[in-house]
């Protein structure tokens, strides 16, 4: 607690010499004045304004009106009495840490009409010692006007960018908690139905051992097809755990589109920059669930992939020649476009949908700054 009251803040961005010329600088001035009284007084307004001073630091609330009133009193004294007129630079920048632009408002333009007020008084008194330093008084005039606002808005873009990281890091927590559930879907549709289809034709097979062994030995293939057949879809999930690639991903695209007799025609090779791992595998994902869709409800004979990047997105198009079989174009309903609707928002991307002459799908994301691929799903 001492430490906290007796150091200033360390994202003051100002040398600390720089300021503890500041604090020993009015002392000068004091000890220039021939009365000792006039001594005593300048030193006990000095020891004040220190304390006022880091009092008002940590004070919230309507005490900070009190102590800032209270702070320039003290500096317009010393600018009257001592021609010491550099407090109002400790407070210029007390002014712009402060939150509350409100409050910063109005302390901000009441320092500055009292400062230059006590200036234009001293430099009307023709007061030598004033007058000796004017060319010093004019920076510190300055400073009244502009510092407070230079460290109100660091302060403020300080704010947005730590609200920003912590924002990226929930979308980052988010966005894995949504992985985990869509592999948890995944396992279950995969492993429920293939193990609930091996344990009933096994059962068959036991019973049809002795009743029917060449039955039974068919039944049996088929369990051991099954089997292979969820180990290799197992694989394939585990394998898109560590995130997929869109080259990668085309390259699959290209076999289940020839698998189910529909020409793929498009892009081939493409180059992507400052594209993160995690935005890449999204597009992916999305890519998939648009050709699942073509190959299982379309009917289509022909599909055109393309990928192009320009300086402020990734557009993916995704065109066919088939049917889009519902009255209402509406991506709210089925055919998992909402789940490609859902995965976008994680990357603020977006999905358009256009239903004529074939289906036409356009998904777009933002060109985001590569991430150290250290992203995990």
């Amino acid at each position: 607690m001492i430490k906290k009251y007796m150091t200033f803040q360390k994202s003051n961005g100002i040398s600390p010499y720089v300021w503890t010329i500041f604090c020993i600088l009015p002392f000068y001035f004091i000890f220039q004045s021939s009365s000792t009284i006039k001594i005593a007084v300048g030193i006990l307004l000095t020891v004040l304004f220190f304390i006022f001073y880091r009092i008002a630091f940590l004070s919230k609330g309507w005490p900070v009106y009190l102590w800032a009133f209270i702070l320039m009193g003290i500096s317009i004294t010393s600018t009257s009495l001592y021609s010491y007129v550099y407090f109002a630079f400790f407070l210029a920048y007390f002014i712009g840490n402060i939150e509350n632009r409100l409050t910063f408002l109005i302390l901000y333009f009441v320092h500055l009409i009292s400062t230059s007020i006590s200036i234009n008084f001293s430099i009307v008194r023709q007061d030598e010692l004033f007058l000796s330093q004017l060319p010093f008084v004019i920076i510190i005039w300055i400073s009244v006007i502009l510092l407070p606002f230079s460290i109100y808005n660091r302060k403020e873009k300080g704010q947005l960018e730590e609200k920003l990281e912590d924002a990226n890091k929930r979308i980052s927590e988010l966005v894995k908690l949504e992985e985990r559930q869509r592999i948890a879907r995944d396992l279950h549709d995969i492993l429920g139905q293939k193990l609930s289809l091996i344990g009933l034709k096994s059962d068959l097979a036991r019973r049809l051992i002795k009743k029917n062994p060449d039955q039974a030995q068919d039944e049996m293939k088929d369990v051991q097809q099954t089997a292979r057949t969820a180990l290799n879809e197992v694989r394939k999930l585990v394998s898109s755990m560590r995130g997929m690639r869109l080259k990668d991903e085309i390259i699959l695209v290209k076999q289940i589109l020839e698998a189910a007799q529909i020409n793929f025609s498009g892009v081939d090779e493409f180059k992507l920059t400052n594209v993160s791992l995690l935005t890449e595998h999204i597009l992916s994902m999305c890519l998939k669930e648009a050709v699942t869709n073509v190959v299982k409800h379309s009917g289509a004979t022909s599909c055109f992939i393309s990928i192009d990047q320009s300086w402020k997105e990734i557009t993916v198009i995704i065109q066919d020649d088939g049917v889009f079989k519902s009255e209402d174009v509406d991506l709210c309903k089925g055919n998992g476009l909402i789940g490609i609707k859902e995965r976008l928002e994680f990357v603020n991307g977006s999905i358009e949908l256009v239903a004529k002459d074939g289906t036409t799908l356009i998904i777009r994301v933002p060109n985001d700054v590569k991430q150290a691929d250290k992203e995990e799903f």
